[in-house]
């Protein structure tokens, strides 16, 4: 009895929802605060429902939803057609929804004098062109360049949006999530890194580029240089559920979470 019953378990785990009221979300660090507050705020209201929510990146929570590991993907980044070209390899057909808008923040340690940077000033210090702080304005320091590692949406995102697809210079100190760049960022005084709008705070400072400020309206009118869409990813049409949790996620309440939490509503 015991065997069967571990062999139904192991089984639920890469079925995808196989029992009713069970949601298992993974993916994006940055979408990963409105992913937790609105698994929070929908179990209260549906005590029936447990969600369970992992980080891991982007492309990890992809490869979960490919696989059937997971009922929701958060990705930072739309879909690769490699993705979708696995996916329906594997009988199974993605699902894109918006989630909401956030801006790729540039952040520098907060004693850092420097408050703005140009595109090209960013291009040439993430490819390793511009190595001291007083080659963009700022002191004679050694910069200390930042970023995500190569499975954050966050990471292919800022690739494409502001380093033309170039790679990062291989010094860069490589971190596995948004907070994780704040840290040391904030502990690092010759430090630049780049995360979600809705992780800068305490210990850093974000830079405006070409003299536009990462805010609500200027992420949702486009105008910021580095700003995108934050998806959620579901296995064809989302149903129970599911369901019930992405419309939860679209709604005003979920909207006002996604506010909450630093990132700007689709209204």
């Amino acid at each position: 009895m015991k065997k069967a019953l571990a062999a139904v378990l192991a089984v639920s785990l890469f079925a995808g929802n196989v029992f009713a009221g069970k949601i298992i979300m993974e993916g994006s660090t940055t979408v990963l605060p409105i992913a937790q507050r609105a698994a929070e705020e929908f179990m209260d209201a549906n005590s029936s429902v447990d969600i369970t929510v992992r980080g891991g990146g982007s492309g990890v929570g992809i490869n979960s939803l490919i696989s059937g590991t997971c009922d929701i993907a958060n990705s930072s980044r739309a879909i690769k057609d490699t993705e979708i070209q696995a996916a329906v390899s594997k009988g199974r057909k993605a699902k894109a929804f918006v989630v909401a808008m956030d801006g790729i923040a540039v952040i520098v340690n907060s004693q850092n004098p420097v408050s703005k940077l140009s595109k090209k000033q960013i291009m040439d210090i993430y490819t390793g062109k511009a190595v001291n702080w007083s080659q963009v304005g700022g002191n004679n320091s050694k910069i200390v360049v930042v970023s995500r590692d190569s499975a954050s949406g966050t990471y292919e995102s800022f690739g494409e949006l502001a380093l033309n697809k170039q790679k990062v210079i291989g010094s860069a100190l490589m971190q596995a999530s948004n907070q994780a760049i704040v840290t040391a960022v904030s502990k690092t005084p010759g430090a630049i890194g780049y995360v979600g709008v809705g992780y800068t705070g305490g210990g850093i400072k974000s830079v405006a580029i070409d003299g536009v400020a990462a805010s609500k309206e200027t992420v949702l009118t486009g105008k910021y240089p580095y700003s995108r869409p934050l998806f959620m990813y579901t296995d064809g049409e989302p149903k129970g559920d599911t369901k019930n949790f992405i419309d939860f996620v679209l709604s005003a309440d979920g909207q006002a979470i996604a506010e909450e939490e630093g990132f700007v509503p689709l209204k």
